[in-house]
């Protein structure tokens, strides 16, 4: 089957082939370094993909399928992952600055060392992710939920968390909070 990944404002052609499935030829195209920014991969399926160090700034995932996926390393500045599906995704060391996540399943997601700055991650779920020394300066958490995430080391400086769910901070007045978190840091607040 031939597929055409195009770009999201443009319409012009990134990247295009024959392949079983579009999680093939993105697959292909990461794999051969192609760089994938702006283009529309929107209701994509690429669950189970290896997308590692993949270049998707800008692009266009909403509703996507990218879970079990492997995005570690991968450059998703100011992409709209809208609605989609991250579950026991790798976002190791990922690059989500300015990301738009807003309402996306991030449950079980290793987002270990990952820059969040500046993301929307407004009615997130986040239950049970690996936030470990994941930068959320600046990051909008309005309605997440946190439940049993990991937010060791986490820097949260100026992270909106107004109506967070699951967010246990040590010391806190939220007792039957779940969250894990040992020194989150909230400077700036």
């Amino acid at each position: 089957m031939w597929f055409d990944i195009v770009n999201r404002f443009t319409f012009e052609h990134i990247y295009s082939g024959e392949a079983d499935s579009l999680n093939q030829l993105v697959e292909r195209a990461v794999r051969n370094g192609v760089n994938l920014s702006e283009a529309n991969l929107m209701r994509a399926d690429l669950s189970g993909s290896n997308l590692r160090n993949a270049r998707l700034a800008k692009a266009y995932l909403y509703g996507a399928n990218l879970s079990g996926a492997d995005l570690s390393g991968s450059d998703l500045t100011e992409a709209k992952i809208t609605k989609a599906d991250l579950t026991n995704a790798n976002l190791c060391d990922a690059n989500l600055t300015a990301a738009n996540l807003h309402r996306a399943e991030l449950s079980g997601a290793n987002l270990r060392a990952s820059n969040l700055s500046k993301a929307d991650l407004i009615g997130a779920r986040l239950s049970n992710a690996n936030l470990t020394r994941a930068n959320m300066t600046g990051a909008f958490l309005t309605r997440a939920d946190l439940s049993g995430a990991n937010l060791t080391d986490a820097e949260l400086t100026r992270a909106e968390l107004f109506l967070t769910t699951g967010l246990k901070l040590p010391g806190s007045f939220c007792d039957d909070c779940s969250a894990q978190v040992y020194s989150a840091l909230f400077q700036g607040r």
